[in-house]
Formats: structure tokens, sequence, C-alpha cells
């Protein structure tokens, strides 16, 4: 029985991925053969993960989709089976509590043509001790977003962009009848 393959931990995917980005910037500055053999390369593993992605059920599906690395290949393919609006949207949401403990909120405003839009209030509710401020957390969920879904071209942060509250109407004013022999 042959050994099972050596995985890698996140951390050493992260450093091969660093270092993966150095060495093709250095091939894109002088054009050769193998920049060439690296894109081909590329295009036949996209169509192998479309494929995959062909015959599994929805439950894989979503599976592959969620898990970090390959969620970034299939972005990379162009074959990711979710919207980007959906993918940026669970971003915003994961980040959600940690904003909120400390004293924000943050919600998702949908997608305008390449940018992200979501909504940042800042309660200021845990004073200066809890430390990063509205920029950090901007930056923070621009990271976030653009990691899941690198297709937008940025992320902006909106405030006080919320629709009046819509006015109350008690049930009862709508669905009380006039008396008999009123009308």
């Amino acid at each position: 029985m042959a050994d099972a393959a050596v995985r890698l931990p996140d951390a050493a995917v992260e450093a091969r991925l660093a270092r993966l980005d150095e060495v093709l910037a250095a091939l894109e500055a002088s054009p050769s053969p193998v920049l060439e053999a690296v894109r081909l390369l590329t295009e036949v593993y996209g169509e192998a993960l479309a494929r995959v992605l062909d015959r599994a059920d929805e439950a894989l599906r979503a599976q592959l989709a969620e898990d970090e690395l390959l969620g970034h290949l299939l972005v990379l393919h162009g074959v990711h089976p979710e919207p980007v609006e959906r993918r940026a949207a669970r971003a915003v949401e994961r980040l959600r509590p940690a904003v909120r403990e400390r004293g924000g909120d943050l919600e998702w405003a949908g997608v305008d043509g390449q940018v992200a839009r979501v909504r940042l209030s800042t309660g200021g509710g845990c004073g200066s001790g809890c430390g990063g401020g509205t920029a950090d957390i901007a930056e923070a969920v621009r990271a976030a977003v653009l990691g899941v879904a690198p297709e937008l071209d940025s992320v902006e942060t909106v405030r006080g962009e919320r629709g009046a509250a819509p006015a109350f109407v008690p049930l009862s004013t709508i669905t009380r009848r006039a008396p008999q022999g009123t009308r």
C-alpha cells in the first residue's frame, strides 16, 4: 500500500502562495515559454475543477466552495458555484459579531458595479480601550470581502444611508371593521 500523500498545513500553503506570487512576477518581467506553460497548465486545471463541480451534488459543491483554498482556486478559474454577491455578503456576516463586540454594527449593502458596499456604524460603546478604530474595521472588511470575491475592484463603507424607518401602523387599525349600519 502506498503512503498517503503529504498534506500541507494552512501556513505552508500560504507560504507557497506568497513565493509563487514572487516567482510569477519575475516570470512576467521576462516572458518565456515557461510563462506560457504556466498559463496552459492553469487552464487545464481550471477545466478539471469545472468537471469536478459538474459531477458533484449540491452538498459537495457547497463544501468545496466553503473551503478557503478551494474557494480561491474556484474563483481563479472562474468556476465558483456561488455568485460574487453571496460570497461577499457571507464574509461580511462572519465579521459582524466581532464588530458588534466593539460597539458597532456591520451590514451588507450590495454590489454596485464592481464595488462591494457595506454599512458600518460605530457605536463607540467600548471606549478607547477596545483597540482599533473605524479604519481598522473597514480594512478588515475590505480584506475579508476581496479575499472571497477578488473579482470586485473595491469595498466601500457607507455611513448613514439607511432609509427612514417605516411608519408603525398597528394591525388593529387595518383589520378593524366599521360597525354594521354605519356605511
